[in-house]
């Protein structure tokens, strides 16, 4: 009976013994009557126990295999959700008739009885040959969990959904995608491959999360995509997994809001609060810190960074790294317009820090400093100080790139004020 996934149905048996039970299905009519084999091996753990010597198949055990059967029976009938759980309630006029070893082939009998939602009875009887080794009546509960899940959604069924989660019209979810709990899937949203999604995400219609790098070195091997808690993507953004050469995983925080059309290559790490205006672009092994916003239509080489709570402006290209705390606009090429400090004090910086980056950016930008030089200054001036300081010394010094140190034009500057 190929269409009965055994390993996959019984993770919806709920506390049942952690080692599946059922080895194979031999008959199935749908929502009556399901016949299962159990073969009885020396090697099973618990004869370890039970008892040393003289191996017997304990009694409980019998019925957690019979339990094992009427789960699948539940759960594979015609009219049977694919969000539904198993419970066992409880077992009435158990009988054991004679003792299992190993080596015997239990056949297990399952008929489905009386049901009034959301219990229902089964009769299950096992047997060694043609002799009945154990029977009872099974009671058993069936509850469908708190997640929503469109009658047109195409959800493979070993894709792991939580509790709470919706899942909208024509959704596709992937086998091998775990979605945490609380989470929204728009419609005509596809998420597949290797993806784990953190609680409380919500993924608009159209969006495209989990699907293979567009590498053309990919060769379908496993690569993964993380995404944590409370992430928004919007309508058409689409996110790659990673590939082998990049370290195999994309990687994204929690709390980041994705808005439409928004694209992130293969193996790129985005971290925690960060904001992607529409069309924003991520190549391939792209870094962007905590707090970093990225405007619409930007895009951002492979393999460079974006620091922490740095802000690029609108269509802006970034070939280099964009340093932290700053504000980097432009595409001919990208410069630097002195600190974020709108952004910092609304993320609750001190002023007294802001101006620590203020100063840190004129030595930097303005001083007549080469690079090196400029940062022997910043570590020697101890009235700069401080932890937001220090990081920029730090995202320098670690460039592979080399970092955006291009200072604005006066011409510029005077149409950011304006703007």
């Amino acid at each position: 009976m190929s269409d009965i996934n055994i390993p996959i149905l019984l993770d919806r048996h709920c506390y049942r013994y952690p080692s599946v039970l059922v080895d194979a299905i031999a008959e199935h009519d749908p929502g009556r009557r399901l016949v299962a084999v159990k073969n009885v091996t020396v090697n099973e753990e618990f004869f370890q126990g039970h008892f040393p010597g003289a191996p017997l198949l304990p009694a409980v055990l019998m019925l957690e295999s019979l339990s094992q059967v009427a789960a699948l029976l539940l759960l594979k009938r015609e009219d049977a959700r694919p969000n539904a759980r198993v419970y066992l309630r409880g077992v009435n006029n158990a009988k054991f008739r004679r003792q299992v070893v190993p080596g015997d082939r239990l056949r297990l009998e399952v008929s489905l009885g009386r049901r009034r939602m959301p219990l229902a009875r089964a009769q299950a009887t096992a047997y060694v040959g043609e002799q009945v080794v154990a029977e009872a009546e099974l009671l058993l509960a069936i509850r469908l969990d708190e997640t929503s899940i469109d009658p047109t959604a195409i959800v493979d069924p070993r894709a792991r959904i939580g509790e709470g989660t919706t899942v909208g019209p024509h959704a596709s979810i992937g086998a091998n995608v775990r979605i945490g709990t609380n989470c929204r899937i728009g419609a005509s949203a596809v998420v597949d491959g290797w993806t784990e999604i953190g609680d409380d995400t919500d993924i608009y219609p159209f969006a495209s999360i989990g699907l293979a790098p567009q590498d053309l070195k990919y060769q379908g091997e496993e690569t993964r995509l993380m995404i944590g808690r409370k992430n928004i993507f919007r309508e058409f953004v689409t996110i790659n997994r990673g590939t082998r050469g990049g370290g195999g995983v994309t990687s994204i925080g929690d709390r980041n809001v994705f808005m439409a059309y928004v694209h992130v290559a293969h193996d790129c790490h985005v971290g925690d609060n960060t904001i992607f205006g529409p069309h924003a672009t991520l190549g391939g092994h792209v870094s962007v810190e905590d707090f970093a916003n990225i405007s619409a239509g930007s895009a951002v080489h492979q393999f460079c960074r974006v620091g922490r709570h740095g802000f690029v402006g609108g269509y802006s290209v970034i070939t280099k790294d964009a340093l932290p705390y700053a504000r980097t606009v432009g595409s001919r090429p990208a410069r630097i317009f002195g600190a974020n400090s709108i952004g910092l004090m609304r993320r609750g910086i001190p002023p007294d820090v802001i101006e620590k980056l203020k100063r840190t950016f004129r030595y930097l930008l303005q001083s007549k400093l080469n690079t090196s030089r400029a940062l022997q200054q910043i570590q020697k001036d101890r009235a700069l100080a401080c932890d937001e300081v220090q990081h920029i010394l730090d995202f320098i010094r670690t460039s592979q790139r080399g970092v955006i140190l291009r200072r604005a034009t006066r011409r510029a500057e005077e149409v950011m004020a304006d703007e």
